[in-house]
């Protein structure tokens, strides 16, 4: 019995090296997308926004699938949990996200928005009574740590756009919940199935919010705004989220949750690059808290090779 759980704990505690693989694939592409949220909106509403770009990465994402000569079937049983993350992740996320960048500096939004994994080890300990121990436990108080440093210069930003403040919070919960239960739920098909689905999903409602907040004027944006809502949907949108599902599949959800952690790091370089945000003292600081809790994370115990 002691072996039996003591090689449990061991493929727990090892993280295999394809999530490696999507996890830098995802820091990468997350990461650089939250300063070209601001320039994505910038001629059409965030509904409009949200709602090409769903229903384009979900078309082309299934039709990659069908034309892979795999089916896109999903069985009943399993669409209460596929609708339910869905709207807890995507839907939420996908304006909250949006806007929140819009409201405050990209970096900073980012920040607020990748406080998913407090709350899916708070969640997950809550409702589900997933314990926090050891290591888990060091990551996570390094995670809040990074999260904190960023978000104490803010509080002035966060004062004259409360609502960005708010909208940020709220879409990391969403995030949190939303993989808990697909996680829970163990929907047996594809990442790219699911990926696409969930997007057709999220386009429903972003597509009634357009039809009700968005553009009324019929018009074409400039060609600064059409490449850049092009690269959006095909690379963050589709690639990212295909990426995230998979990790999620390979990891636990606490895990899963604080890998996604350095993705506030590289739009924080980004932003600064891009908009010239704040890159001083306290960002690097907070960026070696993140370093730090990653590396508690991703490298294997001592002992977990023998």
């Amino acid at each position: 019995m002691h072996s039996e759980h003591s090689a449990a704990s061991q493929r727990t505690n090892q993280i295999p090296p394809r999530a490696l693989v999507l996890l830098l694939v995802l820091t990468l592409v997350w990461g650089t997308n939250w300063p070209l949220f601001s320039l994505a909106v910038k001629e059409v509403s965030v509904w409009t926004f949200r709602s090409f770009s769903c229903l384009t990465a979900g078309l082309l994402l299934l039709a990659y699938v069908k034309l892979r000569g795999q089916s896109i079937r999903i069985e009943r049983r399993h669409w209460p949990v596929v609708v339910l993350s869905c709207f807890l992740y995507m839907v939420i996320w996908n304006i909250t996200s949006t806007y929140s960048a819009v409201l405050l500096p990209s970096g900073q939004a980012s920040v607020l928005g990748f406080t998913m994994p407090l709350w899916a080890a708070l969640f997950g300990w809550l409702f589900y009574r997933e314990p926090l121990r050891g290591r888990m436990l060091i990551a996570l108080a390094f995670g809040a740590s990074g999260v904190a440093l960023l978000m104490v210069p803010s509080f002035r930003d966060y004062a004259d756009a409360p609502l960005g403040f708010v909208l940020g919070l709220t879409g990391g919960a969403g995030w949190a919940l939303g993989t808990i239960v697909l996680k829970r739920g163990s929907v047996a098909v594809s990442a790219s199935v699911l990926t696409g689905w969930q997007l057709l999903i999220t386009a429903l409602p972003c597509s009634i919010g357009a039809a009700w907040f968005g553009d009324w004027q019929w018009f074409v944006p400039s060609t600064q705004s059409l490449i850049v809502i092009a690269y959006i949907t095909v690379v963050p949108i589709l690639i990212g989220n295909v990426c995230w599902i998979a990790i999620v599949g390979l990891l636990p959800t606490q895990v899963a949750g604080l890998s996604a952690i350095a993705v506030p790091m590289v739009a924080m370089v980004s932003g600064a690059l891009m908009h010239g945000e704040p890159l001083g003292l306290t960002q690097w600081l907070a960026m070696a808290c993140t370093a730090l809790a990653l590396g508690l994370l991703l490298v294997k115990r001592s002992g977990a090779s023998h």
